[in-house]
């Protein structure tokens, strides 16, 4: 009996200083919902409905108040702001393709669909909630990438893209067409998106979003919507989706992370993705619009700095994350393909990115003023900025490795 009383009381000695030290680093001010959501094989303790859908992922409806954002030390008393003050929709550029809805087909064009997301078919969740993709546990850096912003060996990063600065940018927006490219390796991936910075090359806060085949984050090679941001160069804060705390989600139809559906074809089906980033100016959130009907959610103002005022910097393009890049010397280059798998030139089957926008002080959309155009390996990755008679359109992409590019 005597060793039975002594059992339980260590029991909970040890129990105390487990809850002592939780306490002291602040782990219990909120139930832990992004570790209850970190494994495919355990249910989230705060879910209130789960969808499986056709590809086998689990989709977590989890209370909004209870949602993996609140688990950052930044956002412990933060206040959700349920929809944005203000959505700036206003398109000044006089280009008369603009007129044009994204989802009307020009003459001669193959036929447009606008991307959804597959788990729609499973179910849906309910008011109140919001989707959360289960997901495998990660380390830090495994949740981490290099910022679209980050351009030097040791990033491992081969990206061509169109560049704008010189402005106080508060918002910046594309049409993204949606590929499935070949991802060689399980540990690289590839990418398209658009992105806002503010500082310098060293020190700069980022935010971004668009698609990508991540196998070694989502565990399949299929296209998935991602965001991402960072506060201080990806050193180490910032992550994709909410594999950690920061990005809070309002809506209950889009999933960070979910697979997107469909994906272009070549030849047969051009599908874009309509992505709209801004910055509200009365909270300083920075809020994404998705297919210009949803607001996903936002980052809050309590994760940045400079970002708190404006961008400096807005750029749009692909990006390939291997450690096989021309820019090491590395033979073979990875065969990891960006946008369609074809070079970036004005044709139906390649990476696009279509109403190029920003938004400054003016309050409404429009192309820049300035733009610049870069690749890091044109022999793999090339782009062309088209400026036709019609809405300038930027076009990116390539195979990776081939004759050119050994």
């Amino acid at each position: 009996m005597e060793i039975k009383l002594m059992t339980i009381l260590l029991i909970e000695v040890t129990l105390a200083i487990i809850s002592h030290e939780a306490l002291a680093n602040g782990f219990l001010s909120r139930p832990n919902s992004q570790e209850a959501a970190s494994s495919n094989n355990h249910r989230n303790t705060n879910a209130v409905k789960s969808i499986r859908s056709e590809d086998g992922d689990i989709i977590d409806c989890i209370d909004i108040y209870k949602q993996p954002a609140f688990n950052h030390p930044a956002l412990k008393n933060h206040k959700i702001q349920m929809k944005p003050s203000y959505v700036p929709t206003k398109d000044i550029t006089s280009y008369k393709a603009n007129t044009a809805k994204t989802s009307k087909q020009r003459k001669g064009e193959i036929p447009i669909a606008l991307t959804t997301q597959l788990w729609h078919r499973s179910g849906s969740c309910p008011e109140g909630t919001v989707p959360i993709r289960r997901m495998q546990k990660k380390s830090p850096y495994e949740a981490r990438k290099p910022s679209f912003f980050q351009h030097s060996k040791k990033f491992n990063i081969s990206t061509p893209m169109l560049h704008s600065e010189g402005f106080a940018y508060l918002g910046a927006k594309g049409d993204i067409y949606v590929w499935n490219p070949r991802v060689e390796l399980d540990d690289e991936f590839s990418t398209s998106q658009v992105a806002l910075k503010s500082g310098s090359h060293n020190n700069f806060e980022a935010v971004e979003a668009g698609w990508a085949v991540n196998p070694g984050l989502y565990k399949d090679r299929q296209t998935r919507f991602f965001v991402y941001w960072t506060d201080d160069s990806s050193r180490e804060t910032g992550c994709f989706d909410q594999f950690c705390p920061g990005f809070v989600q309002v809506n209950k139809e889009i999933a960070l992370g979910a697979a997107l559906l469909p994906n272009s074809t070549r030849g047969q089906l051009a599908v874009p993705m309509i992505v709209y980033i801004f910055k509200d100016l009365k909270t300083n959130n920075w809020w994404i619009n998705y297919g210009e009907k949803t607001n996903v959610g936002y980052w809050p103002a309590e994760l940045f700095t400079s970002l708190n005022h404006y961008a400096q910097t807005v750029q749009w393009g692909g990006e390939v994350y291997s450690a096989n890049l021309e820019t090491f010397g590395t033979r073979p280059h990875t065969a990891t393909q960006m946008g369609s798998g074809e070079y970036g030139y004005p044709h139906y089957d390649v990476g696009v990115i279509k109403r190029i926008r920003v938004l400054d002080n003016s309050l409404a959309l429009k192309y820049p003023e300035f733009t610049a155009s870069f690749s890091d390996e044109y022999d793999c990755y090339s782009y062309q900025l088209f400026k036709g008679r019609l809405d300038p359109e930027f076009y990116y992409g390539g195979p990776g490795r081939n004759w050119k590019c050994p």
